[in-house]
């Protein structure tokens, strides 16, 4: 962060032997409640506690004892995307940095990059600002700049002279921290801030004061919109946090600093996040600093090889493996409560009206139904809570338009909502998306490839989600829709007439009235360790025919601490049988029959060639970068069984009941061996495999599967 505010006095070290205790101790300290209920505003013990704060942070020396200090800071900076409704992150890039972090009195501060490595997991042409790279030494000082002025500037710090004509306080909670070999507990008071005026620069959130220094020991907060200088961010999110240095001096110990963009005219599936944490320990009181510490800019750099050459005690991975890339606790809360505070429906820097794009293939896509298909999307977000989309196309190979509207409701505390209305949605039999939605595109527009079995829906949906636990969320939906055929829309490829379309695959007709039940166990970001899955349930009635339709899938990774080596394991298993007391196990449409085969399910067998009311699917791989990021190795296997029950002969496997889809029913597993490569931070791989049983020899070409849903 900026270091262009100099550190006060009072934020000095005293010069006797160090004990430090970090303000994240407020997990574990003892709340002593200030009275049941939470202050007004501006009442006259949050004003003066902030004059005191405000007092406190005037003073150029705390003690006559104190001359200076010397610290270390660590840090990550990660670089990543997210995805809108999802808690998925992709990793693109990971910075690790070493400071060196000076002070001397009176208001002297000084940081020197003394390390510097990073490393990127897809390509990307990333530039951080300086103080993305750096730590804040007293609260930013009185004027809160980032991004060295272009991403918010002139923003002035709630304790800053002359705050409380900017700023309203409430005095919102008493906390006791129980310090280990401290006779006496500390006592922080919460204040939350709010501007008295919306449109303006200015903080939101809330400051903590030691009660008996009058010391600033926390802040998390966030910024009114008009405060953001680029028009592409989205939101600033800070939490800083202090430590106990001697019984009696705060000093910088902990920051996270979440910072998200998009462009401001395309609400986009895919956000670009940073996120920065630092920690600063190994403080020397006293030392000796040379007058040439401080001559220069106020933060300077080694040379390029020394900073790449230092030893760094952790490996670049080992934060990302044990925390993942979701922000501290305190900050996951920070804009509801912080939107509460100011009153207003929205925090975000983006503007309310925008373009809509869900993915690439919601613009331009062709495939043998559709042909090509065009179409666009627009979003209105009237408060942080509440989003409408609205979206709508045009194929023209059946010359039909395609309608979309959507409201999405997540309250801060509750479940989300969203209702759907869809006019000739595109669909697909199989139990997985066989490719990319570019991937497929191209593949049918040269080779006539398709790598979808579509038809289309017509109906409404009314969903819920809500979390049992930090990893465990359950979704609610009924829905009724109306399901019906796709005809083949072209016979050839258009730019190869000697390439011809498979045949389509006819589903049932009619109308379809379900209630599906989800709980799953959210995987682990991209690169980091853990399983996920989901348990699935689809019960209803399909032309007034009872079915059900339970599904598990789940994956488990294992990586190496510098991600070099990656173990995967996938599975999947479903059943669907009639409900209709007919005395017939089989499911009433077609389409409720689970289709797989070929790339993305059983590679090395012909694209979805097996079928059945019945399956189980399960893949193992194992890679390993030999030249990162230029070359990836990688080895696969997979197993995979579907089952058809006929009519009276429940557990005889028999015909398929829908002869013109080209599937086989027969019974037996079906192994198949492959082994590919990736290139280029393996956004591209290039897969062999082969069916062990009945099987071919099969060369596959695909993308990354992290991209598989912005494409």
């Amino acid at each position: 962060m900026t270091q262009r505010a100099r550190s006060r006095g009072g934020s000095a070290p005293g010069a006797m032997p160090v004990r430090c205790v970090a303000v994240a101790a407020l997990l574990l300290l003892i709340a002593s409640p200030l009275s049941a209920q939470t202050e007004g505003w501006n009442s006259e013990r949050a004003v003066d506690l902030i004059a005191r704060a405000r007092a406190r942070r005037a003073l150029p020396i705390a003690d006559s004892s104190l001359r200076s200090y010397a610290s270390r800071a660590d840090g990550r900076v990660y670089f990543y995307l997210d995805r809108r409704g999802s808690d998925r992150r992709t990793l693109v890039k990971t910075d690790q940095i070493a400071l060196d972090v000076f002070w001397q009195a009176p208001d002297l501060t000084k940081q020197r990059i003394i390390g510097l490595r990073d490393e990127s997991r897809l390509p990307n042409r990333m530039r951080y600002h300086l103080d993305h790279l750096t730590v804040v030494q007293n609260e930013f000082g009185n004027s809160i700049r980032l991004g060295d002025g272009d991403e918010v500037r002139d923003v002035p710090h709630p304790a800053a002279p002359g705050s409380d004509s900017i700023y309203d306080f409430r005095l919102s909670d008493s906390l006791t921290i129980r310090l280990p070999g401290s006779p006496e507990p500390v006592r922080a008071y919460e204040i939350q801030v709010r501007p008295k005026r919306s449109d303006r620069a200015a903080i939101v959130g809330s400051v903590y004061v030691d009660r008996a220094s009058a010391d600033i020991v926390r802040m998390t907060f966030t910024f009114t919109p008009v405060s953001y200088v680029d028009r592409r961010l989205d939101y600033i999110n800070i939490s800083l946090d202090n430590s106990l240095w001697e019984g009696r001096y705060w000093l910088p110990h902990e920051q996270s600093v979440e910072i998200r963009r998009q462009i401001p005219e395309l609400d986009f599936i895919a956000g670009a996040v940073i996120l920065g944490r630092f920690r600063v320990s190994n403080y020397r009181l006293n030392v000796q600093l040379p007058s040439v510490t401080f001559l220069g800019t106020g933060v300077d750099a080694l040379p390029e090889p020394v900073r790449k050459a230092f030893p760094f005690p952790t490996g670049l991975y080992d934060e990302l493996q044990d925390e993942g890339l979701s922000p501290p606790p305190e900050m996951r809360e920070l804009r509801a409560e912080a939107t509460r505070l100011l009153g207003l429906r929205t925090l975000s820097g983006l503007p309310r009206y925008r373009l809509s794009l869900g993915s690439v293939s919601d613009i331009f896509r062709y495939d043998r139904g559709e042909n090509a298909y065009l179409g666009f999307g627009t979003s209105w977000q009237p408060s942080s809570i509440v989003r409408a989309e609205l979206s709508a196309g045009f194929a023209s190979g059946p010359e039909h338009g395609a309608f979309a509207a959507g409201l999405h409701v997540s309250p801060d505390n509750g479940p989300e909502w969203q209702l759907d209305g869809y006019f000739n949605a595109l669909r697909d039999v199989g139990v997985r998306q066989g490719a990319a939605g570019v991937v497929s595109t191209f593949s049918s527009l040269v080779w006539a490839d398709d790598y979808r079995d579509p038809f289309f829906a017509s109906g409404v949906r009314l969903g819920t989600r809500f979390s049992v636990s930090s990893t465990l969320d359950v979704e609610l939906g009924v829905r009724s829709e109306r399901q019906r055929t796709a005809s083949l829309a072209s016979e050839r490829a258009p730019f190869n007439a000697d390439s011809r379309f498979r045949p389509m695959r006819a589903i049932d007709e009619g109308w379809l009235h379900a209630l599906d039940i989800a709980l799953t166990r959210v995987e682990p970001e991209d690169d980091a360790p853990g399983w996920g899955g989901t348990a699935a349930l689809e019960t209803g009635a399909f032309e007034g025919k009872g079915a059900l339709r339970p599904k598990l899938e789940g994956t488990w990774r294992r990586s190496a601490g510098d991600l070099r080596t990656h173990v995967r394991l996938r599975g999947a298993a479903g059943l669907s049988v009639s409900l209709s007391g007919d005395n017939s196990p089989l499911p009433p449409a077609a389409q409720q029959y689970f289709v797989f085969g070929g790339r993305n399910t059983l590679p090395g067998y012909e694209y979805r060639s097996f079928a059945g009311n019945a399956f189980a699917l399960a893949e193992a791989e194992v890679a390993r970068d030999i030249a990162f990021p230029w070359i990836r190795l990688r080895a696969t296997a997979g197993l995979g069984v579907a089952d058809v029950i006929e009519p009276d002969s429940p557990g005889v496997r028999g015909v398929s009941p829908f002869d013109d889809w080209n599937v086989d029913t027969t019974d037996g597993l079906r192994p198949s061996l492959g082994a590919g490569v990736g290139l280029l931070w393996d956004v591209l791989r290039i897969d062999v495999a082969r069916g062990l049983r009945g099987g071919e020899w099969q060369l596959n070409v695909s993308v990354d599967p992290r991209l598989w849903g912005i494409l």
